[in-house]
């Protein structure tokens, strides 16, 4: 409907944004912009053949990747078709970029039950209400997705409410129910024997015979895994943690050599630290043919087209029938075909939730989702956005728009109060003092106004995605390769190894924000880890404190933006 607007518009018509799609994966951007080419190539075709006019629309994508240049060109020409994700979207609405945006007709929201339930779907949701308020009409809100309940919490996060009622939305409900084939593996005889300490002799240096060893589930299950990669054209094996995958892919890799069914590069790594780069040419040769598996966290879990997939493989359970589906629906990803999945425990607590999860993914018994009402520390990032925007900015419409938005449309006047008070510098006590205001609130005139440097700030510190502290990992040339995590780059030297995509570099030089490397095909290295991965297990016995730990022992990610910089700078 919308491309169909868009391409019987007038030939002479000045061409401005009219379709924002907005993403929650760049991957899945980029995902969706490549296959949007094919289709209206093929309406230009039909339009010569009918003789018709033909206005091709112009598709872009704006997300971090997205160089500096090309936004400058996106500003100077802006496309038909933009593609987005939520943070980039917030960045435009704070910039002068936010004029491009002002004939904006239709917004569709992919996958949205993986942003809903969450401050970065609150943050989402606060930006549709600024940019209404940016364009010449209301646009049109699309939402997509295959796993959500119940519709109408959804409907109402998507619509907002006016005047306190909840806007109308359609809730279109196709009714179908994928095929799944879906069955739990469990390698080994008896899982209650995992973690034994063994007397087992095992070939080395002498003085291994002195460390303790303990049995192991990763010995039955790397062989079971490289056995049904063999028997099906297309696999893709989800970790949950991006150490776990890099790890799985080596082994992999190496029980693959010692066989002799390929090289180091039987399977590969995908996941969020890899650099666009890395991560497109790793999709690519798998759609070719030209890799067997490759083993992903959930980068790869939300919508992506990865081509003639017939198995994936999940190792350990997903943690959520949602998330389950999406991640086992990428197999047998066309119409008719079922979803074939197989599951790997990896202890008996984890044997207990997978069948579980399980048992409701074939029953497509989805989680509920609920959004967030109130998450203010999203509520003050948008304020001094919004505010920094629009000079002389009243209270009284400030506020009609924020309970436009499903999330704050119980928002009371005093909690609105006390948020406009922290952010201008009436603070509680005087633990804050030393805190800097951000906005000015004239309580005479009920006005706002920005204080210097709030659009800086706004910017620079937008967002509910953690700051984790990260160093580039670069080619000499200047090609990004992904990234690393800074406590294990502290740890590491020039000269050392380590894998990352399931490939070996070598470390030639590090500087304060980067790492320069070189490949080491073929040469052991060490592997990486990240802040944030999930626990492959939880711990029955109680556990350290992190303060007792030293330095290294704390969690380093920096935690939300502007809750720093306008809330919790003060924090």
């Amino acid at each position: 409907m919308a491309i169909d607007r868009l391409v019987t518009l007038g030939i002479d018509e000045q061409s401005s944004t009219r379709v924002l799609y907005v993403s929650p994966l760049r991957a899945l951007a980029f995902d969706v912009e490549k296959n949007l080419r094919a289709p209206i190539v093929g309406i230009r075709h039909a339009a010569e053949r009918l003789g018709v006019p033909f206005r091709e629309p112009s598709v872009a994508m704006r997300t971090g990747d997205t160089s500096a240049r090309d936004r400058q060109r996106m500003l100077r020409n802006p496309p038909d078709i933009l593609i987005t994700t939520p943070e980039s979207l917030y960045l435009m609405l704070t910039s002068s970029a936010r004029t491009t945006l002002a004939n904006i007709d239709t917004v569709i929201i992919d996958e949205i039950h993986a942003m809903a339930a969450t401050k970065r779907g609150a943050h989402l949701a606060l930006s549709l209400e600024r940019l209404e308020e940016l364009t010449t009409r209301r646009p049109q809100r699309i939402g997509l997705s295959a796993t959500q309940r119940p519709l109408e919490e959804v409907s109402r996060f998507l619509g907002g409410f006016r005047d306190g009622i909840p806007r109308p939305v359609a809730i279109v409900d196709a009714g179908a129910r994928k095929a799944m084939e879906i069955e739990v593996v469990v390698p080994v005889e008896d899982m209650g024997e995992l973690g034994k300490v063994t007397h087992e002799l095992r070939s080395g240096p002498a003085t291994a015979a002195a460390v303790e060893r303990r049995t192991s589930i990763w010995p039955s299950i790397t062989p079971r895994i490289l056995e049904l990669v063999q028997q099906h054209r297309s696999t893709i094996i989800f970790c949950n943690a991006r150490r776990g995958a890099e790890r799985l892919a080596a082994q992999l890799n190496e029980l693959a050599a010692d066989l002799g069914l390929g090289d180091t590069d039987y399977v590969k790594a995908h996941h969020g630290s890899l650099a666009r780069e890395q991560r497109i040419v790793i999709e690519d040769q798998l759609k070719r043919g030209q890799l067997r598996a490759i083993v992903a966290t959930s980068s790869l879990e939300l919508g992506i087209d990865m081509g003639a997939v017939d198995l994936v493989i999940q190792v350990e359970s997903p943690g959520a029938v949602s998330r389950g589906l999406q991640r086992i629906g990428r197999a047998g990803h066309s119409v008719g075909e079922a979803s074939r999945g197989k599951v790997f425990p990896k202890h008996r607590h984890d044997l207990l939730e997978v069948a579980v999860v399980a048992q409701r993914m074939m029953n497509a018994e989805i989680e509920s989702t609920r959004y967030l009402r109130n998450p203010l520390d999203v509520l003050a990032q948008h304020v001094v956005a919004h505010v920094a925007m629009h000079p002389d900015c009243s209270v009284e419409s400030l506020s009609a728009m924020i309970r436009r938005c499903a999330n704050f449309a119980e928002l009371s006047d005093e909690v609105r109060n006390n948020v406009l008070d922290l952010l201008a510098g009436r603070y509680p006590s005087e633990e804050f003092r030393d805190l800097k205001p951000r906005i000015v609130w004239d309580r005479i005139a009920n006005t706002l106004r920005a204080r210097d440097g709030a659009q800086r700030l706004a910017v620079t510190n937008g967002g509910t995605i953690p700051d984790r502290g990260m160093f580039g990992v670069f080619l000499p040339d200047g090609t990004r390769v992904g990234e690393l995590d800074e406590e294990m780059v502290y740890e590491t030297r020039p000269g050392e190894t380590f894998v990352l995509g399931a490939s070996t570099w070598r470390i030639e030089d590090v500087s304060f924000d980067r790492v320069i490397v070189n490949p080491a095909p073929g040469e052991p290295g060490k592997m990486p880890f990240w802040h944030g991965d999930r626990l492959g297990r939880q711990r029955t016995e109680p556990t350290l404190d992190p303060g007792r730990l030293g330095e290294r022992g704390r969690d380093r990610r920096r935690g939300t933006a502007l809750a720093r910089g306008a809330t919790g700078q003060a924090a």
